[in-house]
């Protein structure tokens, strides 16, 4: 969770942005950190890169958690958390990543080392995720990033 609400301060968003309120925010700092802008000085340039890759990450973070995007892609969601199993999961650090069989993985955020263990002892994992993490954490669908690593 520190890391969404770093990326929203980042950003300078709230936590109801709109996807259109994004992509302002995102367009307005990469006005003022471009790299392009600090070619004459190599400090400058260095610290302007760093800045910007930065807030790339945290415009398409934010982008992938947003109502907008979960409302658009929850038919798919729904049917892999009901229809594939889990073929993996993951924990670090309040965050599970799990890897279906239909070769979908998701991350789930802010979730309690308590849950993950409680999960690691189910007696069937698929359901006890399915009744305690799949509809309770924000998540965001980890697939393409696995795929196209940046």
């Amino acid at each position: 969770m520190r890391l969404i609400v770093g990326y929203r301060k980042l950003l300078n968003v709230t936590e109801t942005a709109t996807l259109s309120e994004l992509k302002s925010a995102y367009r307005n700092l990469m006005k003022d950190w471009h790299p392009d802008k600090f070619a004459e000085d190599a400090v400058l340039l260095q610290e302007a890169e760093e800045k910007s890759k930065k807030i790339i990450q945290a415009y398409h973070f934010l982008v992938s958690i947003s109502t907008e995007t979960i409302t658009k892609t929850i038919d798919a969601y729904t049917d892999t958390i009901n229809n594939a199993a889990i073929v993996d999961f993951e924990y670090k650090s309040e965050v599970l990543r799990v890897v279906f069989a239909d070769d979908t993985e998701y991350e789930y955020y802010g979730v309690p080392k308590a849950t993950y263990v409680k999960l690691v002892n189910a007696e069937t994992p698929q359901r006890f995720a399915r009744r305690h993490i799949f509809q309770s954490f924000v998540y965001r669908s980890t697939s393409k990033l696995a795929a196209n690593p940046v």
